[in-house]
């Protein structure tokens, strides 16, 4: 399948097959692509909390809108992210390149980060989403259907898993086999609605 593909026939599905069982070579395959998203500076924030244990679910679900994704999909991801991941050992993520790039790379990381909250969380949010499509996208490639899911308490969901003071979620992703088919497309904008040339007006 190539990209084209893909991109187009991504949809979100709500009703998953519950006794389908994702192998773990296919979630290496997905989490392996994902891992290739963009990060600015390459810190790769991102955290993927795979929600295995079936009562874990049922808990999620309860605080997810009674959501029947969260419990019959084959595997749920909680994208997180790593708000303070820019200064833990930083020099881990340019440890391939060559000294001078090293030397300009790593301490820019502080500059960029260092006392600006909403930048960190900016960078989660972004981190998070390309991520994130990156697995729908491989997952549709797969043949799996996915569901992006915001509709759920967040404060509820890191509770339940143990979410650390210093990181955040950015949504939930549902990934299976679907068995209904997604609903029809609401209608996609005009492109001159969503296209500006050069400056708003």
């Amino acid at each position: 399948m190539n990209v084209k593909t893909a991109i187009e026939s991504r949809r979100s599905v709500k009703a998953f097959d519950p006794a389908h069982r994702i192998s773990e070579v296919e979630v290496r395959e997905l989490l392996g692509q994902a891992m290739f998203a963009p990060t600015a500076f390459n810190i790769q924030n991102w955290r993927f909390v795979m929600v295995d244990d079936p009562a874990l679910r049922q808990e999620i679900r309860k605080v997810a809108w009674d959501q029947s994704q969260v419990t019959d999909a084959s595997l749920l991801l909680v994208m997180c992210a790593d708000l303070k991941a820019w200064e833990k050992k930083p020099e881990r993520y340019w440890r391939n390149v060559d000294a001078p790039v090293r030397d300009f790379m790593v301490p820019a990381i502080h500059q960029y980060y260092v006392g600006k909250e909403q930048v960190q969380r900016d960078e989660a949010m972004r981190s998070c989403g390309l991520a994130g499509m990156a697995l729908m996208l491989t997952a549709q490639e797969m043949g799996y259907d996915t569901c992006p899911m915001d509709g759920f308490d967040f404060d509820a969901v890191g509770k339940l898993i143990q979410l650390p003071d210093d990181h955040v979620i950015s949504f939930m992703l549902a990934v299976g086999r679907g068995i209904q088919p997604p609903f029809p497309r609401g209608g996609q904008l005009e492109p001159d609605e969503v296209v500006v040339h050069d400056r708003f007006r």
